[in-house]
């Protein structure tokens, strides 16, 4: 996938961009999008500089005209790799979608591989593979002859499995990525699939575990449907969620966009899913996330099986 370009293209539609963006970061959105405008008439067919657009405008309070750059953005780039819909969503101008658009979680995901482990460990306290991994031996010590490591990353959960792990196999959506994982050698294989239709062909596994990442899955049925389809008899499923914070809800479907762009899942819904799926709670363990703007993401740290008889 090519990644949306970050230059209009136009070197004096840039020069206005900086110049839009040094207006923004002083203080002055209104300004900062008035320029931003005039740089889209030079170069009208660049869908990342009208996102950027529709971000000032909803900074200044103008909600309508946020939309319609969002909309602009949409026409020229519908597969939505910057997530327009997902910001549509959040103003009230779009109905409640149950997933992200898989093209803007794989553009996020590339774009940031770079610089994922730094940001996410060193500056946000990223703390839960560690926390999975205490869960994981408590409930069930001893090896593992197979582990799937869902929505894999930079191989960070990976890195606390593979001691447990005869064979461990991760996935993940973004290439980037997977490129970061394979080069610190923990995993037998890893490829690249998207969860909201996750397929799997080969041995039942005896560990599947999805650390951080149905927050940007929405809809929790699908993929725990197909992971309780392919877990071993006594196998064990391990995943997070973030929790609705203070003042959110997750409102009847059980899990809401947020702010954020990721989802939020209530431990009803979860529990709920599992059951529904076939499978049995073995333990729901708070926990912080990470930080996000210094503050703490509160979620839950969970622990399954397959439903006996």
């Amino acid at each position: 996938m090519q990644t949306l370009k970050t230059s209009s293209g136009d070197l004096t539609a840039d020069r206005r961009v900086d110049y839009a963006e040094m207006l923004f970061g002083s203080g002055d959105p209104a300004a900062a999008a008035e320029l931003l405008l005039g740089a889209l008439e030079l170069a009208p067919q660049w869908a990342a500089g009208w996102f950027r657009l529709g971000e000032m405008q909803e900074t200044r309070g103008q909600l309508d005209l946020a939309a319609q750059a969002w909309v602009m953005a949409l026409k020229l780039d519908p597969a939505d790799r910057l997530g327009a819909t997902l910001k549509l969503q959040l103003i009230g101008k779009a109905p409640a979608a149950a997933a992200p658009p898989s093209a803007f979680v794989e553009t996020l995901f590339d774009h940031y591989a770079e610089s994922f482990e730094s940001e996410l460990v060193n500056k946000l306290g990223y703390r839960l593979p560690e926390f999975l991994d205490r869960a994981i031996r408590a409930a069930r010590p001893g090896r593992f002859p197979l582990a799937l490591d869902l929505g894999c990353g930079t191989g960070l959960m990976g890195e606390r499995l593979r001691p447990i792990a005869d064979r461990l196999v991760g996935y993940d959506i973004s290439a980037a990525m997977l490129k970061k994982a394979r080069a610190k050698g923990v995993y037998d294989l890893l490829a690249k699939a998207d969860l909201q239709h996750f397929a799997y062909v080969g041995p039942n596994a005896d560990l599947v575990v999805a650390a951080d990442v149905f927050i940007y899955v929405g809809a929790l049925d699908g993929v725990v449907k197909a992971v309780a389809g392919i877990l071993a008899a006594n196998g064990l499923f391990a995943f997070s969620v973030e929790t609705p914070g203070e003042g959110e809800a997750a409102g009847e479907a059980g899990f809401a966009l947020r702010p954020s762009r990721r989802y939020a899942h209530s431990q009803a819904y979860v529990e709920r899913v599992l059951t529904t799926s076939g499978l049995s709670v073995l333990s729901v363990q708070p926990t912080v996330i990470r930080l996000d703007r210094r503050q703490p993401v509160d979620g839950l740290a969970v622990l399954a099986t397959l439903s006996s008889g």
